[in-house]
């Protein structure tokens, strides 16, 4: 509920005003479709007594997968992580595989676990995905896989990219965790690479609780994730390959056939979310919406802004302690960079002076509440919050100086 009216820098809270929110705006709410027909199902998973092991409800997500997306196989996983490091495997990566840092940290530990090298490389400073100059400089004797993520739901510049694996024998596998629904060129992303891995994550607007699915049009790498997330059994008792427990379990299948119901209507509100956004943060000096190639299916999955401090007299660390006083919650997503995680900080300790495009892009992103849980007057307050906070940079920035110097002062 909005509970005051921001017209003046002195109605913000961090000089003492009321938050204008009583209840925290979150990133990552989860959607919730039919809760009866959950139960229903969930009822008769119960009576039925098969919980898990490739039962109804998994075959019937993946099946329903398969055909939204037009691929030839989709394998339901426990996680997308999971999904990542089976992919990893059934498509032969070893030794060295070129990635964005500019990423959620499973992508590069999805490789590391198994004893791969991430070999990061730059992002393009528009689509913040795989530039395909760095990729070229960065492979080696050593490379055998690049792996491209389709960040906040753009697709990689996959036509280059695929062309550049196939010119240098390489694996190419697509993390698109956040790119459920969406398209390029026309065609649903999860039909390209060697195979693409979805996360349905609870803070995913689609998801299963927790879970993934790797999709793929290549039957031999098809068998191969099929059996190693069942232990490298398959469905039969001997193993074939070396192999995890990444099985999705029923209910979490059951939570994804409801919420598959209600996925237009998920991407509706995002789009409506979007679509109040750049209304209400137009002409914001040094504040730059995330924007969408509309001529492309989109999930319009998260509310992107960057924030060039030059211009705006806030950086992005400034907007984000001005709407938390406000009682609405951000990410910087993503950051630091995972080169500048651990372990890779400690193995690669100058990656920062070959990653420009990424050390800029983690330094003013910020993920804006979204999703089911806001609507149009609330993103109208957090809009005002920062158009105030801009026009008042001065003040602002004054302010926080201030309660830091207190702050580390007691």
């Amino acid at each position: 509920m909005v509970s005051k009216e921001i017209s003046t820098v002195k109605d913000l809270a961090i000089f003492g005003a009321d938050p204008a929110f009583s209840q925290y705006k979150m990133v990552g709410v989860p959607n919730i479709g039919n809760r009866g027909l959950l139960f229903s199902y969930i009822n008769d998973i119960l009576d039925r007594k098969w919980l898990t092991n490739n039962g109804k409800y998994v075959k019937e997500l993946e099946e329903k997968i398969r055909v939204m997306l037009g691929v030839k196989h989709a394998i339901a996983v426990a996680n997308g992580t999971v999904g990542l490091e089976i992919a990893i495997r059934a498509t032969g990566m070893t030794s060295e595989v070129i990635v964005p840092s500019f990423t959620f940290v499973a992508t590069a530990h999805a490789l590391s676990w198994q004893g791969i090298i991430p070999k990061f490389s730059d992002i393009n400073r528009n689509t913040y995905t795989l530039d395909e100059e760095g990729i070229e400089k960065n492979i080696t004797e050593k490379t055998r896989g690049i792996i491209g993520v389709h960040v906040y739901g753009q697709p990689c510049n996959i036509d280059q990219i695929s062309q550049i694996a196939r010119e240098h024998n390489l694996s190419l596998i697509f993390d698109a965790a956040h790119a459920f629904g969406n398209s390029y060129k026309g065609r649903p992303i999860g039909n390209f690479g060697d195979a693409e891995i979805f996360s349905f994550h609870g803070t995913k607007f689609f998801n299963t609780f927790e879970g993934g699915a790797i999709v793929t049009n290549d039957d031999d790498i098809a068998e191969k994730c099929e059996y190693m997330r069942n232990f490298g059994l398959g469905n039969g008792e001997v193993s074939k390959y070396p192999g995890t427990n990444g099985k999705m379990n029923e209910v979490s299948a059951a939570m994804g056939l409801v919420n598959l119901e209600s996925i237009d209507e998920f991407v509706k509100i995002n789009k409506r979310n979007h679509m109040t956004y750049r209304r209400e943060l137009e002409g914001i000096q040094g504040i730059n919406l995330l924007e969408y190639d509309e001529r492309e299916k989109c999930n319009y999955q998260y509310a992107v802004i960057m924030i060039d401090e030059n211009s705006a007299g806030l950086n992005r660390d400034d907007i984000m302690r001005v709407l938390k006083a406000e009682g609405v919650q951000t990410r910087r997503y993503f950051f630091p960079g995972v080169h500048k995680m651990e372990p890779y900080k400690t193995m690669f300790p100058d990656m920062d002076k070959f990653l420009p495009i990424t050390e800029m892009v983690t330094a003013r992103v910020l993920a804006l509440p979204t999703g089911t849980s806001v609507n149009d007057e609330e993103i109208e307050k957090i809009s005002q919050i920062i158009r105030i906070s801009v026009a008042h940079h001065k003040d602002v920035k004054a302010k926080l100086i201030r309660d830091y110097t207190n702050d580390s002062s007691t």
